[in-house]
């Protein structure tokens, strides 16, 4: 089947079909990890967008159950040089092509993704849309006029608050799009964890008299989730606070620093990343497109603690005067190295010292 790509600039990529036999529109983005597309296809930050994966084959190993990060992916389009129709691994039950045409998600390959990825490195991110068959340029741009919609946050978040069980700290986590990786993470440290939908109110979450409060990654323009920065002013001063990539620009804007968009993002799983204080560098996983304004931190109580050893951009943030860190990378990883994983302990650390402190 011929499948077309068109970008909103007007540049076109023929290629071959594979998954859902439908036509989409999305912004393309693209990612640098060698493996996890899995993951990486199912975390809910990439809601809306078309992915591109810059390593050459995908799809060797399959799918299987275990990797998803959410139920139900919500990108648009996943675009590659070569995909493998015969995986294999012993934890594999699924092809991607398979995959893909179960959850209604198109595909596209044989196509110059490296010619792409340059492409988009160059002018920056845009839109594209993805056809079965072949238009002219007049045909298809008719459909950029249409609106992009800004409500990813709502589309992915819970729509229910729920409970998972355990021995130790009560940690409230808002869900603005929450990889299952997180829930994993504060699993293993015996955490019991009440996930909130992304636009909970602070007297509702404190009904439950959490210990913590995480803020999770997510899809789109954080000042799109004009909610959640009420609810942040809130629980800040009383309550520790650990936000990781959507969750870390919204406690800047919380605190009236101001976000930007980058021009293509930082989507992979081998960014270095400088921690001010020890001067240790750490390869993380990251996926965001946009970043924490610097010069708008002047006025805050806000200090970085972590930079983008790539280009300089902030990477972390604390608050001088509340228990209240974040992060723009993801140290639960999935996919990429855990070595950032350590923050979550940091976190625990956080919330038993302030039960201490107000004698719990």
């Amino acid at each position: 089947m011929k499948r077309t790509l068109w970008l909103e600039d007007g540049m076109k990529f023929v290629g071959k079909g594979f998954g859902a036999p439908a036509d989409t529109m999305g912004e393309v983005v693209f990612q640098t990890g060698m493996t996890g597309y899995q993951e990486i296809l199912s975390d809910p930050s990439y809601c809306d967008q078309m992915i591109v994966l810059t390593n050459p084959l995908i799809g060797n190993y399959g799918v299987n159950r275990e990797d998803f990060e959410t139920t139900i992916p919500m990108a648009k389009a996943l675009i590659v040089k070569e995909v493998c129709d015969t995986p294999s691994n012993f934890r594999s039950t699924a092809t991607l092509d398979a995959t893909l045409t179960r959850f209604g998600i198109p595909g596209l390959s044989d196509i110059d993704t490296r010619m792409l990825t340059r492409h988009l490195r160059a002018k920056g991110v845009m839109r594209g849309v993805l056809i079965d068959g072949e238009l002219t340029w007049d045909e298809v741009r008719v459909r950029f006029d249409e609106e992009s919609p800004n409500d990813q946050v709502a589309r992915v978040s819970t729509k229910r608050t729920y409970v998972s069980t355990g021995t130790g700290p009560r940690i409230a986590l808002i869900d603005f799009g929450a990889k299952l990786g997180i829930m994993r993470e504060l699993m293993k440290r015996d955490c019991e964890v009440v996930v909130f939908p992304h636009d909970v109110t602070a007297e509702d979450v404190l009904r439950y008299e959490p210990d913590g409060i995480m803020l999770s990654n997510g899809p789109g323009d954080p000042k799109d989730v004009p909610t959640a920065l009420p609810l942040i002013e809130q629980l800040m001063p009383t309550t520790p606070m650990f936000g990781i990539c959507l969750g870390h620009q919204l406690i800047a804007l919380a605190n009236g620093a101001n976000t930007f968009k980058l021009p293509f993002g930082h989507r992979g799983a081998n960014h270095p990343v400088l921690e001010l204080e020890t001067g240790a560098v750490t390869i993380t996983s990251q996926n965001h497109g946009y970043a924490v304004e610097e010069t708008s931190l002047l006025d805050t109580p806000l200090i970085v603690t972590h930079r983008a050893v790539n280009d300089g951009t902030i990477e972390g943030v604390r608050h001088l005067h509340h228990p209240t860190f974040s992060v723009q990378y993801h140290p639960e990883a999935a996919p990429g190295p855990f070595d950032a994983n350590d923050l979550f302990d940091r976190f625990m650390q956080l919330v038993q010292e302030n039960k201490q402190k107000v004698g719990i």
